[in-house]
């Protein structure tokens, strides 16, 4: 389209679970309204999304991809998204750039687990609802189970707005021309007066045209009903396709453009300002005479063609050689060009309005969640935070070659700003860098793009455990330093006293000498002594915390006194007051919520059990799944997601967050102390 309007766009999002045909979908939708001359299909590799060659090998999508489509002179964006649970952070992290999410189901496979989580980060994102049942021309499919699964799930909402026929060769629209055809579930009639009834609920004065009056509601009139009751979650329409055989396309296509709300009707964006208390919401609006408002959802940075930045517009219009700033930034970046992504190809754009999904390349500054605007009225703007899940599973990573760390720092820190779900540390106290992502498959495929993008070759291992050290009880420790070397020596003489503090308190420092005993510029110098022998741990080498160190007395000489001394004096006198003060190691206990059928819950709960876990509770969740809660020793959760998959025959998931620290048990205390001194 070379001119359209905010009105004419509409951006959609495909989600749901792998398998379920969204690319193969996105392909027909392209094909049938003329943007690609062949479809292509997922077993031969040519599909426009799937255009890695990890996705080819894997034949899953294994990250998002943006197309657009142009039917009845409208302007369809839509973006596909991956399917696995290890992606599923990908896919709700663009949810922001889109008026609605479209979640495709199996129709062999039924409600699986990113359903129902992409439907619930959806709801919670405040974006309109749809369903596509896929593959309805698949052999023994019960429709009518399905559908009344789905409104178990979901809510009465979810209403079929068609119905296949003949056995999934065609499908049936029952809103625009609810005529008299034979369909494999129920009547169109009925599906349409189902329609009618729940979206002149949203609408006094339709619904008593259409209650009292008992007149004939005409689908024009049911327009402004339709979208708010999308807008409120009052409808979830229920539409069914077969990419294969392309039933359902062209109403899919039909849909798109006269019911999918475009960027004015859609829930608007949450945007905010400021920080903290002080956070305020503020009114971003689609209306091109207004200021420059746009959020990125997605980085890409490609070794040869440098970083993209993905971005949806949601407030002006933006031109070709116009400047932007990102965030608070004082200096701007100049928008050289302006792109339009179908796949992996970037079209020239003239200009962007209100609702368009455009692209920056080579902004070095550019970076996921980033707000850019033209004007500093809007500096601090920042859409309310995104509910990604928490990157728990973790792989040491370090380099096999010597001289390649700064290249695999470079490539870690790359492929955290493109996935909000991969997080690196580096801890210092083990020297060890762990990379972090929601699963086995989410890490082996950045550790392969690692070696084939970046050509860095590594090696991992299961990433060290982050103990902790304290004490019990309170104790006191003196140390005198002296140090006599033919010239000027050195001298400094420490007590102190220790105490333990509550889980999570840190350290404290507290100086109690009086009288001059320690003159004020060496009480640095023994903290400085202090905090040395906290982080090298007194048992194990893990670092202290949770201790209260007060210095009360000492003694100094006005020669041989120096920072030095009384650094030494410090670091000895708290290790033999750690000696008398009862010292434990620490380990991290993390809450747990394991999500399995009922029939295994015996075997889990004894599993975590031997693992050291405790159950605080079950809670029933849809679909016949049980949630187990407790909490467990993170030590005793490695491998648990091999485990859980064996037990549960690869149907159970589970999550994982921190709690607290607690003391390990005396024996595995014993071992640990006997390994540092072996």
């Amino acid at each position: 389209m070379a001119n359209y309007s905010t009105h004419d766009i509409h951006n959609i999002a495909l989600v749901g679970h792998a398998g379920s045909g969204k690319t193969s979908l996105i392909e027909s939708l392209l094909h049938r309204s003329g943007m690609i001359k062949t479809k292509g299909t997922i077993e031969r590799g040519d599909t426009v999304c799937d255009s890695d060659d990890l996705e080819k090998e894997l034949q899953h999508s294994l990250d998002i991809a943006i197309t657009h489509l142009s039917h009845e002179n409208k302007q369809v964006n839509i973006i596909d998204t991956p399917g696995y649970a290890d992606f599923l952070g990908r896919g709700i992290s663009i949810l922001p750039a889109v008026e609605s999410a479209m979640v495709v189901i199996n129709a062999t496979t039924g409600i699986e687990p990113v359903t129902i989580r992409m439907m619930d980060a959806a709801k919670r994102r405040n974006l309109c609802r749809f369903i596509i049942i896929n593959k309805i021309d698949s052999e023994e499919v019960d429709h009518d189970a399905l559908l009344e699964n789905l409104k178990e799930t979901f809510g009465k909402e979810c209403l079929p707005i068609n119905l296949p026929a003949e056995n999934g060769k065609k499908v049936i629209d029952c809103f625009f021309q609810p005529g008299g055809d034979t369909t494999d579930i129920s009547s169109v009639s009925q599906a349409h007066d189902n329609l009618v009834d729940q979206v002149v609920e949203v609408d006094e004065e339709l619904m008593e045209l259409y209650l009292e009056q008992g007149q004939a509601i005409e689908p024009e009139q049911l327009h402004d009903p339709f979208e708010k009751a999308l807008r409120e979650g009052h409808l979830i329409p229920v539409c069914f396709t077969s990419a294969v055989n392309g039933a359902g396309i062209d109403e899919l296509l039909n849909l798109f453009v006269k019911l999918m709300p475009d960027p004015t009707e859609g829930n608007p964006p949450p945007f905010m300002k400021g920080e903290g208390a002080d956070m305020q919401p503020v009114d971003v609006s689609p209306n091109e005479s207004k200021h420059v408002i746009g959020h990125v959802f997605k980085v890409i940075n490609d070794p040869y063609r440098g970083k993209l930045g993905i971005f949806r517009i949601h407030q002006g219009k933006l031109e070709v050689n116009s400047q932007l700033y990102i965030g608070d930034a004082r200096k701007p970046f100049k928008v050289n060009h302006l792109y339009r992504l179908q796949g992996k190809d970037q079209e020239e754009m003239k200009q962007g309005v209100p609702g368009d999904i455009c692209a920056v390349a080579r902004i070095d500054d550019i970076h996921f969640d980033a707000v850019i605007h033209d004007s500093h009225d809007e500096d601090h703007h920042h859409l309310r935070s995104i509910e990604c899940p928490l990157p728990l599973f973790g792989l040491a990573i370090n380099t096999t070659k010597r001289g390649d760390e700064q290249k695999l720092s470079d490539a870690l820190h790359k492929l955290e700003d493109e996935d909000p779900c991969f997080h690196v540390e580096h801890n210092v106290s083990l020297n060890e860098t762990v990379m972090r992502g929601l699963g086995e498959l989410h890490l082996d495929v950045l550790l392969q793009q690692i070696k084939k993008k970046y050509s860095v070759e590594v090696e991992t291992h299961p990433p060290s455990i982050a103990y902790r050290e304290t004490i019990t009880r309170k104790a006191e420790g003196h140390y005198r330093h002296k140090k006599q070397t033919g010239g000027a020596g050195q001298f400094g003489e420490v007590f102190l006293r220790i105490e333990p503090l509550e889980r999570g308190s840190g350290f404290e420092y507290v100086n109690a000498v009086v009288g001059g005993a320690i003159p004020g510029q060496f009480i640095p110098a023994v903290e400085k002594g202090v905090r040395s022998a906290m982080d090298e741990g007194a048992i194990s080498g893990f670092t202290m915390q949770d201790i209260r160190v007060t210095i009360y007395d000492g003694k100094f000489h006005s020669v041989d006194s120096k920072e030095i001394a009384f650094v030494t004096a410090g670091k000895k006198a708290f290790l033999e007051a750690v000696e008398k003060a009862g010292p434990v190691i620490l380990e991290p206990i993390v809450n747990i919520s394991i999500t399995t059928s009922d029939s295994f819950m015996g075997d889990l709960t004894g599993d975590l059990a031997g693992r050291r876990g405790q159950i605080s509770g079950t809670e029933t969740g849809r679909n016949n799944t049980l949630v187990i809660k407790g909490q467990a020793p993170l030590a005793e959760l490695e491998g648990y997601s091999t485990q859980l998959k064996a037990m549960t025959g690869g149907e159970g998931s589970y999550s994982i967050e921190f709690s607290h620290y607690e003391a390990v048990p005396p024996n595995i205390q014993k071992q640990m102390s006997s390994s540092k001194q072996a």
